[in-house]
């Protein structure tokens, strides 16, 4: 596989302003106003956000983009999963906020925010971290619901290392081996995903589900490894929902150099955890005798070489 870096700490890789060159000398995330998580194994920061196969649109590979527009992705899980438009608190300050405002809100649980929440084994040891959870607070801070929110882009395969030193140096965007590891849709994000669906549809004060929140190209992947979207039957959101929210670059907005590209959701929708684990579980098998037929395959043309 092959492909481009088509963002670069946060802005286009084409973008050669005085804001472009300065975040990647700064190695800073102009997403969290913090220094870039994302390094090589040698520890240099690669400041890679998306990256551009060859032969398709540009795919969100960094998290943290997602969280772009002042982390507009949990305002948008908040209005569908409780109605209306509350106020984003930090967790461990939202009992505070509920009763002095006099007001609902939500409290955050997440990294940077009120600390992430650990869904625990079945065996009892180490567990899974859901990466948000949003709690709707009283006006006396007591716990009404919550739901939880999950956040995941792409892996990467092969190599970007030439891409990140010409963009470095001089800005100059060129091909690279990297790749996408899609393979992780089956081996990593569905297994994980139907497992906390499971959990939280236990959970009394779950009343929404859990929120599954990727780009667009991974949400395409998700749906083509379980059948297609046309299988997922949409349910009214309940405690078993999975409701997929998808997210692309807004390139209809797209501003002069020096501006981040705002992100625009492309699709939401919901159905249970049930209906993704039977069409996880649903596989297409091919036709009887396969191996056979090969293994007599290339017998006979073992037998032609030899003649």
């Amino acid at each position: 596989m092959a492909g481009f870096i088509w963002e670069f700490f946060g802005f286009r890789s084409k973008d050669k302003s005085a804001e472009a060159r300065e975040a990647a000398q700064k190695e800073q995330c102009p997403i969290l106003n913090e220094r870039c998580e994302k390094t090589f194994n040698d520890g240099i920061v690669s400041g890679v956000c998306t990256l551009k196969p060859i032969t398709s649109d540009p795919v969100i590979c960094c998290p943290i983009r997602l969280y772009a527009d002042d982390y507009r992705i949990l305002r948008d899980v908040s209005v569908k999963a409780f109605g209306e438009n509350l106020d984003l608190i930090p967790g461990r300050e939202a009992v505070f906020a509920a009763r002095t405002g006099g007001k609902t809100c939500i409290a955050v649980f997440g990294k940077r925010w009120g600390g992430e929440l650990r869904l625990p084994q079945k065996s009892g040891s180490g567990g899974y971290f859901v990466d948000w959870v949003l709690a709707k607070l009283d006006t006396d801070g007591e716990l009404l619901e919550f739901v939880a929110v999950e956040v995941q882009t792409i892996d990467t395969t092969g190599n970007y290392r030439n891409g990140y030193s010409e963009l470095n140096s001089d800005r100059n965007v060129v091909k690279t081996t990297a790749g996408l590891n899609w393979e992780n849709v089956s081996k990593r994000i569905l297994p994980q995903l139907i497992y906390k669906g499971q959990v939280l549809q236990r959970e009394e004060m779950c009343k929404k589900g859990l929120f599954f929140v990727c780009p667009q190209p991974v949400f395409e992947r998700i749906a083509s490894r379980l059948g297609g979207q046309d299988g997922l039957i949409r349910y009214a959101l309940q405690p078993a929902s999975i409701t997929f929210l998808a997210y692309n670059h807004n390139v209809e907005k797209q501003g002069k150099d020096g501006e981040l590209l705002p992100l625009k959701q492309t699709l939401s929708h919901s159905t249970t955890v049930y209906k993704v684990q039977e069409a996880f579980n649903n596989v297409t098998l091919p036709e009887e005798n396969v191996y056979r037929n090969a293994i007599i395959k290339a017998l006979r043309k073992d037998q032609t070489h030899r003649g």
